[in-house]
């Protein structure tokens, strides 16, 4: 089946700061509806405040590379049979953490 990757930009989340308990339990919920379901393959919060850029020379510069301006600030990895399956996995986590969803599959890799 093919897999999509569910992802908002770190300060999507808008909400007040004491809504933050009902968003952490409805995201924990949609989570263990995914596993039950048996779509759930990885995901979580990213902390963005800790960027390393390592370049392909292997220097590392800290702090967001000047290119990017958005940052992925949690995601989910789901395995689906059909992209309209992982748009309404996506609707179920947007509803929960209260912000947009970007939905993208992933590239299919034949040795896994």
């Amino acid at each position: 089946m093919p897999r999509y990757l569910i992802s908002f930009d770190d300060g999507a989340m808008t909400f007040p700061e004491a809504e933050l308990p009902a968003v952490d339990k409805a995201a924990h919920e949609v989570v263990q509806e995914a596993q039950e379901a048996g779509v759930w393959i990885f995901g979580g919060g990213v902390k963005g405040n800790e960027l390393s850029v390592v370049a392909t020379n292997g220097m590392v510069t800290n702090g967001a590379s000047p290119k990017t301006k958005a940052h992925i600030g949690g995601f989910a990895i789901v395995d689906v049979p059909s992209r309209q399956e992982a748009l309404k996995w996506a609707a179920k986590i947007a509803a929960a953490c209260r912000c947009a969803q970007e939905v993208r599959e992933l590239l299919h890799d034949p040795t896994v």
